[in-house]
């Protein structure tokens, strides 16, 4: 069997049963984040202008669009909510690919199972297992993917969303194995649109056009046998030799998905670090902006790559390292009003990112930094943070998840019920039928 296959019969024969308490736990971690994440900009310019554009195209049979009062097909709904899941930079990630596994998959399975009546158990095996598929398939062909250029949230998410929605839709194995395959030729997002709402595009389409893919399985259409790892297929064309091994091994024992961790700040993942470097350093040694005359930040080529660059708004801010150091030793805080346009373009934040370079480390590990600040009374203070907060070995705990949801649908404007989405997100797997838990969602 090809890997496309093997991983359409792992998702096609998994059982609600396979997936162990701590698994399903992980899951409405994700599933809590990643809502909270798409209701904080429920408001905002990209997902109003999808909402307008979608709305004249729409099917009848409507879902939710999280935070809103409009309803759009599964499709548009899928599109325009995994659009609000990623805008904040503030959702889930894989460290390892650097996949934000939730964005994907969670609007897919929430309008799916929201449209035909399913209920939470089904949507989070679904979610679970589709989580799972972009993880190995992101960690078979890693780095060089994203090294050239091809935005793995989105290329990989959309067999994630293609997986979860072959589960919904209780396709057999081989039907599953042809979603995936067919979703090899709908994948697409690349990094140069990072600092942009493009890449957003990207994510929502890796959700629109997964759940397509899936819907077009279930009638009969087909992939190759080989899609994804075939000697003209997907991974070669968007990278190098994939490791099928990564794909294939240890299905249903070693889960991906456990991996996932929550960001406590809404920036790039590999930010974080560096954020909380410079907030020790403020810390221990009671530092005010005034009184430093340069920072220096260094980590890996990843880090330099993603954070090395000018600030032009915020979504440049999100994925600056200068800003991040600036952000924190001016305010001793990183939070959503530190990421603003408002914050990106003041002066006095400009003037001290000016301040700040950024260094390679090739020694330091992913997801590590180290921060270095001379102060104008001759002082050199160095802090490096190798796990920072949200990270596997600090995790974010469920109160946490839980205040994060809170402050980002205040951030939204959002209106609704917030204590009872919660309190029903995290008993998602109880409920006969999901409809009333996303309609909990709705402005």
């Amino acid at each position: 069997m090809t890997a496309t296959e093997v991983l359409g019969r792992f998702v096609a024969e998994s059982e609600w049963t396979d997936l162990t308490d701590t698994l399903r736990h992980q899951g409405r971690r994700s599933l809590l984040n990643s809502i909270g994440c798409a209701l904080g900009v429920a408001q905002s310019d990209p997902v109003a202008m999808a909402v307008r554009t979608l709305l004249p195209l729409s099917g009848a049979d409507r879902t939710t669009v999280f935070g809103r009062s409009e309803r759009l097909d599964v499709l548009g709904a899928a599109f325009v909510n995994a659009i609000g899941a990623n805008l904040l930079d503030y959702d889930d990630t894989h460290l390892r690919t650097v996949i934000h596994p939730a964005a994907p998959v969670a609007p897919v399975v929430l309008a799916l199972a929201e449209q035909r009546g399913l209920s939470g158990a089904a949507a989070l095996h679904a979610f679970v297992l589709g989580m799972e598929v972009a993880c190995r398939i992101g960690n078979a062909v890693s780095p060089m993917h994203y090294s050239r250029g091809w935005h793995i949230t989105s290329t990989c998410g959309i067999f994630g969303a293609a997986a979860a929605a072959a589960k919904l839709l209780s396709l057999t194995a081989d039907q599953t194995a042809h979603a995936i395959g067919l979703a090899a030729s709908a994948s697409a997002g690349v990094v140069e649109n990072l600092p942009s709402a493009g890449k957003n595009l990207s994510v929502g389409n890796a959700a629109r056009n997964g759940l397509f893919a899936a819907l077009l399985a279930q009638q009969g259409y087909t992939a190759a046998p080989a899609a994804l790892e075939g000697p003209l297929g997907w991974a070669r064309a968007m990278g190098d030799v994939p490791a099928t091994g990564e794909i294939v091994g240890d299905l249903g024992t070693r889960w991906e998905a456990a991996a996932n961790t929550y960001k406590p700040y809404p920036c790039g993942i590999v930010m974080h670090a560096v954020i909380d470097a410079c907030l020790q350093l403020r810390r221990d040694h009671d530092l005010r902006a005034e009184d430093i005359v340069a920072v220096s930040v260094s980590g890996d080529q990843l880090l330099l790559d993603r954070g090395d660059r000018t600030v032009a708004n915020e979504r440049d801010a999100r994925v600056s390292i200068h800003h991040c150091a600036a952000v924190s030793f001016m305010f001793g805080k990183a939070g959503l009003a530190e990421f603003e346009d408002a914050t990106a373009s003041d002066p006095a934040v400009a003037a001290f990112r000016s301040r700040c370079q950024a260094v390679l480390d090739a020694a330091s590990p992913r997801g590590a930094a180290t921060a270095t600040v001379r102060t104008a009374d001759g002082r050199s203070l160095t802090a490096t943070v190798q796990h920072p907060k949200g990270s596997q070995q600090q995790p974010l705990s469920d109160t946490e998840i839980e205040a994060k949801f809170r402050d980002s649908a205040a951030y939204g404007g959002f209106a609704g019920p917030i204590d009872a989405a919660i309190a029903a997100i995290w008993t998602i797997d109880t409920a006969p039928d999901i409809a009333p838990i996303v309609a909990l969602l709705k402005s």
